[in-house]
């Protein structure tokens, strides 16, 4: 079936709704979720007292793992665990947002493979989990095109991130729910719309589809015409629709994410088509 244009979805709910619609591809009716589980993993690096609590719901339906990221009380994790045996349809139509953007990645996952819309495949080499936070965030922060002096909005906080920025010459205003502050004492603004009214550059994490803000970010970026970046684990197909509609670069890394595998991890680069003119120029 041939994909209508995405100019008309505009927030995540009118993705979903396109789906729905079979406008993406296959009737998600047709794509079983043939397993389904939750992940609860925490994270603390070296030389850091900070513990990331991170929670995931997983939906696996052909050869795709759909993923969403989400907060402790959001999602019960047995209920995440009966969800195999239903169609991505039915769990598309789930009330809880969780599952709902777990089903969506699944289905784009699918319908529209990184491998074969990404502008480029990027490897991170094996190695420990510092080692590899560093590389891929080091990454982030290349493909957001950061200027000396620029204040970056970081979305949803991770430290070797916020180190990337300052390395770079910006000044980093971190944004998080979760945190109070960084691993260097500096505080954690926790009301995004303080950090948006201020930057001059954004970088979010796809934990803000399983939250509700994404699409927030999204208006903002497109009022104020200041660049965002996308660094997705979980929900990374769902934020692919949106490069070059208020997205200007997305690190896609589906599940197996780097934190489950000391091999190396394959991340999909998406590059505004404006960005990659200005490359080529």
């Amino acid at each position: 079936m041939k994909q209508k244009p995405i100019s008309s979805h505009v927030s995540v709910a009118a993705l979903r709704e396109a789906i729905l619609h079979g406008e993406w591809g296959p009737s998600p009716q047709d794509l079983p979720v043939t397993g389904s589980s939750s992940i609860y993993q925490t994270t603390q690096f070296p030389s850091s007292n900070i513990k990331y609590h991170n929670y995931y719901v997983l939906l696996r339906s052909e050869s795709y793992f759909g993923a969403c990221s989400y907060t402790a009380g959001q999602l019960d994790a047995e209920m995440a665990g009966q969800l195999s045996g239903l169609s991505l349809d039915a769990a598309l139509r789930n009330e809880r947002l969780p599952v709902q953007i777990a089903a969506m990645d699944a289905y784009l996952g699918v319908a529209r493979p990184h491998a074969e819309h990404c502008s480029q495949a990027v490897d991170i080499p094996a190695g420990t989990p510092i080692q590899k936070a560093k590389r891929r965030d080091a990454l982030i922060a290349d493909m957001a095109g950061i200027q000396p002096k620029q204040n970056v909005a970081l979305i949803g906080v991770v430290n070797p991130l916020v180190e990337a920025i300052q390395a770079r010459g910006g000044t980093c205003l971190p944004c998080d729910l979760q945190l109070e502050a960084t691993q260097w004492g500096d505080a954690v603004e926790k009301d995004m719309e303080k950090v948006l009214d201020r930057a001059d550059n954004v970088i979010c994490t796809a934990m803000t589809l399983g939250n509700g803000t994404f699409d927030r970010i999204l208006e903002r970026v497109r009022e104020r015409q200041i660049p965002l970046t996308v660094y997705a684990q979980t929900g990374s197909a769902v934020v692919a629709p949106f490069v070059n509609k208020g997205v200007t670069a997305l690190l896609a890394e589906p599940f197996p994410f780097t934190q489950f595998s000391a091999g190396a991890t394959r991340l999909y680069s998406y590059r505004s088509k404006k960005e990659e003119r200005a490359d080529e120029g």
